[in-house]
């Protein structure tokens, strides 16, 4: 059993690395496969899977496959490997629709990267696993996983409002909600299990839902 949890994570962490360094050698493939808006509103819709298995260069592909080993491992020997699947692939879709949502009216905008779906993965594993400490290199303290979570979507929305480098805050935050909500779906004991902890997290997101489309307006 736990054999097969460390391999369905390090699975789609091969996958990354060959379909990212293919992306790093050829433009060509890369053009063709990375989430742009304009071609993913028209009848490239696999474009919403294919560009989060891309990556801009071995520094961005290295960082998101140290958190996704990190967090995927907790959601996968907690829920078992059919259930992190679900979430990693939900997550991905989620990140990149929220993103074409967000930059509809962006034709040429464009983006590749796990985010998306390493942000669902981290906010599943918070869900599951509420006492984690994280330690970021800049804090020489533990932060509570609630709190990281908390910080993680607020940077999102005001990364998305000032446009924060060359950043898909909207895939992160899209992602994020993906990985919350479905996996409250899948494992409905946590809303009496870790009730403060969801509400804690659900307002923001609930905020964005229903007021994201006024963020470009403030």
């Amino acid at each position: 059993m736990m054999e097969n949890v460390k391999a369905v994570v390090l699975l789609f962490i091969l996958a990354n690395v060959l379909v990212s360094a293919k992306g790093f050698n050829d433009y060509v493939f890369l053009d063709r496969y990375k989430f742009q808006v304009g071609r993913a509103l028209g009848a490239e819709k696999f474009r919403l899977f294919t560009s989060g298995f891309l990556h801009v260069d071995w520094m961005h592909l290295l960082f998101n496959m140290y958190a996704l080993y990190l967090f995927g491992d907790i959601v996968a020997k907690i829920l078992g490997t059919d259930d992190f699947v679900i979430i990693y692939i939900v997550s991905l879709f989620a990140g990149n629709l929220y993103s074409l949502i967000y930059h509809k009216d962006e034709p040429y905008y464009s983006a590749v990267g796990a985010s998306g779906a390493v942000s669902g993965i981290l906010y599943s594993s918070i869900l599951l696993y509420p006492a984690m400490e994280l330690y970021l290199f800049f804090i020489p303290i533990p932060i509570p996983g609630y709190v990281f979570a908390l910080g993680y979507i607020l940077y999102s929305i005001y990364g998305m409002k000032k446009q924060l480098g060359n950043i898909g805050h909207a895939a992160h935050l899209g992602g994020a909600i993906g990985g919350f909500a479905v996996t409250l779906l899948l494992n409905p004991v946590l809303f009496s299990a870790n009730t403060s902890l969801i509400v804690i997290l659900a307002i923001p997101i609930l905020l964005v839902l229903f007021f994201g489309n006024r963020l470009k307006q403030l």
